[in-house]
């Protein structure tokens, strides 16, 4: 068995900073008790080898099941394990980055184990939604020399000179190919483990190296390991290029639950799993009368609207989580109560911090609303090929110190009094309308208030006015309007609420906001 040595957390780093003076002593106390996460060991340093444990002490379990095919961890692992001996004879090491450009099936989890135990960290895209031009700025950004498909999509992927490209259901059949011991060079807890492109809805997809550290601190501890047994039914529902997909697949795996990869019908899947990870828009789109499976729902992503939370806590064990993708999936949690009085992100995962700080970087007193800052081992490696992004997104933790660093998130957030976080929308949600700033998710907030609003969504069209979209199509705009004119100050009343049977969503998962732009363009030039 492989030495599993532990991971050590941000314990024993001083947070004395002449950046605390300003505040009161009682400030400065809760900035340090609210900021900081539990300390907390953490079992294993490559995530890939808690995989390994379960396929040694559960060999027969069902690992994933897909439609009417099955695999148990113990032929998950034999398979993987050839594939990663193939990858290594390709010359793929330690510190590269392998290609997983896929669709759904158990050919995507042998793919994406192979390129673990080959050291390298993998980088996926589902080849039927990602157009070619955004899969050769991948290849080339991620520098993937080894490109893992599947036969039937291999026509799909734009293969560079000099580049190989291996399908994994034929190649990973061939059984000369056996993992002999030592032949597979380990990689550090600081190599990557997988390697994500954002939405890129502001320009280029950005590449995020996210490390086995990383990883293994939020999915090996709880509550981010969502008490994921042997046993469990865990749904795989989201795109394999969403950060929120590592949640469910290494999540499940790493903790002998059954991955269950769903077909196109996302609520026949939930409908038949103990544990589902979503965003919120998914969510809602499923009956949770139909789910009473369900033991664990976990959302993140966007806002999660208390209507949803309230119905689906009201049954199981509800987690509202928030992180970017560069924090690792999630660096907050907060498991809520229908009779809380607020639905917060909740506080910081164990070995993280979360700071709220000025345009100064300078703590806020409690209570004040600021960018939220992410320290501690959920901060990731950083933007491939981008030096000034990463100049301009991470900057040297002065809390923690230690050489380590700290993630701008761009969110807005303040501690409540009990040390949960309220999140107060992003950054680049702020928008000015009259000279007035208004923050777009306190408008959809109020909305989906509403009684029978599910979703909401709010956007600046021009510099006077707002515009709404609320689902389902039976709700009264006008009720609607007034909800906001009862709740928030007339600058924030949108010009328009257009009802819709359910709000866009990108292939993420996420409420397609720039679908809902050219609609209320479309909408206002025909007004006019």
């Amino acid at each position: 068995m492989r030495d599993h040595q532990a991971l050590a957390g941000p314990s024993g780093i001083p947070w004395s900073t002449p950046l605390l003076d300003h505040l009161s002593p009682e400030d400065r106390r809760l900035f340090r008790r609210f900021g900081q996460g539990p300390v907390r060991p953490v079992p294993h340093t490559r995530i890939h080898h808690a995989f390994e444990q379960q396929a040694a002490e559960i060999p027969h379990a069902v690992a994933v099941e897909h439609r009417d095919e099955t695999i148990t961890y113990g032929e998950l692992d034999r398979r993987a394990g050839r594939l990663a001996v193939l990858l290594a004879r390709h010359g793929v090491r330690p510190g590269d980055n392998v290609g997983l450009f896929v669709r759904r099936g158990v050919p995507m989890v042998v793919g994406l184990l192979a390129a673990l135990k080959a050291g390298a960290a993998y980088v996926p895209q589902d080849v039927g939604v990602a157009p070619e031009a955004q899969l050769r700025h991948v290849i080339a950004t991620a520098g993937t020399r080894v490109i893992l498909t599947q036969s039937d999509v291999r026509d799909r992927v734009p293969v560079p000179e000099g580049h190989v490209c291996l399908p994994i259901d034929t190649v990973d059949t061939d059984t000369t190919d056996r993992p002999v011991d030592g032949e597979l060079p380990e990689p550090s807890p600081d190599d990557g483990c997988y390697v994500l492109f954002t939405s890129g809805t502001t320009g280029r997809p950005n590449g995020v190296k996210v490390t086995h550290r990383n990883v293994c601190n939020i999915l090996l501890t709880a509550p981010g390991d969502l008490g994921m047994r042997p046993g469990q039914r865990v749904g795989q529902i989201l795109n394999i290029a969403f950060d929120m997909a590592a949640w469910e697949i290494l999540g499940a795996l790493s903790h002998g639950a059954t991955v269950v990869i769903r077909g196109k019908d996302i609520a026949a899947t939930v409908e038949t799993v103990h544990v589902v990870i979503a965003t919120p828009t998914i969510l809602a789109s499923v009956d949770p009368a139909r789910c009473g499976g369900v033991e664990v729902a976990a959302v993140a992503g966007e806002p999660c609207p208390r209507a949803l939370a309230d119905r689906w806590a009201s049954f199981c064990v509800f987690h509202n989580a928030c992180g970017p993708t560069e924090t690792t999936i999630v660096n907050t949690v907060q498991r809520h109560d229908p009779a809380a009085i607020r639905l917060s992100i909740g506080r910081p995962t164990p070995n993280n911090t979360v700071y709220v700080l000025d345009e100064h970087r300078r703590p806020l007193p409690i209570g004040e609303v600021g960018e939220m800052w992410a320290g501690g081992d959920c901060v990731s490696a950083g933007y491939l090929r981008d030096p000034g992004l990463n100049a301009e997104r991470y900057a040297p933790d002065p809390f923690l110190g230690g050489g380590r660093m700290m993630f701008r998130t761009r969110d807005l957030g303040r501690w409540a009094p009990d040390g949960e976080l309220e999140h107060l929308g992003r950054t680049d949600d702020q928008v000015k309308i009259r000279g007035f700033r208004v923050e777009l998710d306190s408008v959809s907030a109020v909305l989906e208030s509403v009684p029978g609003c599910g979703r909401a969504a709010t956007l600046k069209l021009d510099e006077r006015t707002l515009v709404s979209f609320v689902a389902p199509a039976h709700i009264d705009p006008e009720a609607a309007r007034r909800a906001v004119a009862d709740a928030l100050p007339y600058y924030c009343v949108p010009a328009a609420v257009h009802p819709l049977p359910e709000l866009p969503m990108t292939s993420r998962g996420k409420v397609d906001k720039g679908a809902l732009v050219r609609l209320a363009t479309a909408r206002a030039e025909v007004a006019s």
